[in-house]
């Protein structure tokens, strides 16, 4: 499983409404309101890579009152021995 972050602008008002559609997507792990350009963070975990672009277009961007994406895939992860 490889992580996926995605930033996520929501119109005004509406952040804990996309939270909370963003919770029923296949993969969601976590999310959290963040401060800066973006309202929410938000970690999901996919098989493969290839279909994240899928995965976002069917089941990200039709949420109502989502403005912009920006999303990160991640190639490695480190922890504490």
């Amino acid at each position: 499983m490889r992580a996926v972050f995605m930033f996520v602008k929501t119109e005004l008002g509406h952040v804990t409404d996309v939270a909370n559609r963003i919770a029923e997507v296949e993969g969601f792990s976590e999310a959290f309101s963040v401060s800066g350009k973006y309202d929410l963070q938000v970690k999901l975990y996919v098989d493969d890579v290839d279909n994240i672009g899928r995965l976002i277009e069917k089941q990200i961007h039709p949420i109502p009152h989502i403005r912009e994406t920006h999303t990160i895939l991640t190639f490695e992860a480190f922890q504490n021995r």
